[in-house]
């Protein structure tokens, strides 16, 4: 289009009132043409106008609401006039649309740096600001949990993270990382039983844990991957009290004070499945990687032995340490991972119960479905 081409020449030659009359009046005749609006949008920004500009890129984002350039330099004209709120809005649009990094000039990878310094600075400040106004409510910190991941995922400070079953999926249930002790009432009893239980395997460990085994053993033929330094390795070692639905004999033969306490508990019942309970021996140094679980219709419990400092565990989005004697409860089929960055053994007694959510006719009908699963050979045991 001549008009068009009269724009260009006239903006190359620094006549930006022309370029803009020759550009308006190209778009006028073809205003389903996104890149003469964008023609109008340049000569109107060289004017310093930025109403004008304003307009030619909504009518630009009108045709194509993803149109890069259009939403690049929409952001730069909010940001040169202070909007920073639509700025920070139409920045973060770009970085979630903008190429993959390998397939970026230059150019567009400076500028989509600058942006995210600008997106994360005004975060940081929108968070100091949240974190103040949210401050002194007076409500309890376990009644916010949910409400806090909530605006930690708004504000980019963490990511909300779902079940990823190897086996039996519930569906509907909360993916609560983390479950709360109101829905566990025997938690105390078996925390108080937590020297009795230290002092077994105290006791095991003075005669050398014989029965302890690695806790990650794959088939020969397994291909290299995540669990491979593991495998074969007592730097996470397992001493089963019960594997698989299957009391192990010998082991609570040794340990009777963590037997009873075990039997006192309401674990889950699948036979060939579960309960599974066991103390989990992390040595110095030791990472256990990300990884899931098998089914969200159990909870883990964790109940902490010997815990020297620098050791954690992630469960989704939250980190925490372990305290001896105090338990915690989470679900396993949320990406979790575990480390004892300290010089000293890391030790827990590990058992598995009923998801908390699950209601007593869910666990028999789970029973009996296993019951006929296993029976009909459609859906053998996990070897987890």
């Amino acid at each position: 289009m001549q008009l068009n081409v009269d724009g260009l020449r006239a903006l190359a030659a620094g006549e930006f009132r022309a370029a803009r009359t020759a550009f308006g009046a190209a778009a006028d005749l073809d205003p389903a043409a996104p890149a003469l609006w964008l023609n109008v949008a340049k000569a109107a920004r060289l004017l310093g106008d930025d109403r004008d500009e304003h307009s030619a890129l909504d009518r630009v984002l009108a045709l194509d609401a993803r149109d890069l350039t259009a939403l690049i330099r929409k952001a730069e004209l909010c940001q040169r006039c202070g909007e920073v709120a639509e700025a920070t809005r139409l920045w973060s649009g770009v970085l979630q649309i903008a190429p993959p990094a390998a397939e970026r000039s230059p150019a567009l990878a400076a500028l989509l740096t600058e942006a995210q310094a600008f997106v994360a600075e005004r975060t940081a400040a929108f968070t100091v600001e949240l974190d103040r106004g949210l401050a002194g409510t007076g409500v309890d910190a376990a009644e916010r949990r949910r409400f806090d991941a909530a605006v930690d995922a708004a504000t980019g400070r963490r990511r909300i993270y779902a079940n990823e079953c190897a086996g039996m999926h519930v569906p509907f249930l909360p993916a609560d990382e983390f479950f709360d002790r109101a829905h566990f009432p025997w938690l105390a009893a078996i925390e108080a039983e937590t020297p009795a239980i230290r002092a077994e395997l105290a006791a095991l460990l003075a005669d050398g844990a014989p029965g302890l085994q690695p806790y990650v053993a794959m088939q020969p033929g397994v291909p290299v991957n995540k669990w491979t330094p593991l495998d074969g390795s007592l730097d996470w070692g397992a001493y089963y009290l019960w594997k698989y639905g299957a009391p192990v004999a010998d082991a609570l033969a040794r340990c009777p004070a963590t037997a009873a306490a075990l039997a006192a508990l309401p674990k889950a019942d699948l036979p060939g499945r579960a309960p599974t309970a066991f103390f989990s021996l992390l040595r110095p140094g030791t990472h256990i990687p990300p990884h899931t679980g098998v089914s969200n219709a159990r909870a883990i419990v964790h109940l902490p032995l010997i815990v020297p400092p620098r050791c954690s565990l992630r469960v989704g989005g939250e980190v925490r340490s372990w305290t001896e004697g105090e338990a915690l409860v989470f679900d396993d089929t949320i990406e979790h991972e575990a480390w004892n960055d300290s010089s000293k053994l890391r030790a827990v007694l590990i058992f598995d119960v009923w998801n908390p959510y699950l209601s007593a006719t869910e666990r028999d009908l789970l029973r009996r479905f296993f019951d006929i699963a296993d029976r009909s050979g459609f859906y053998p045991p996990s070897d987890d």
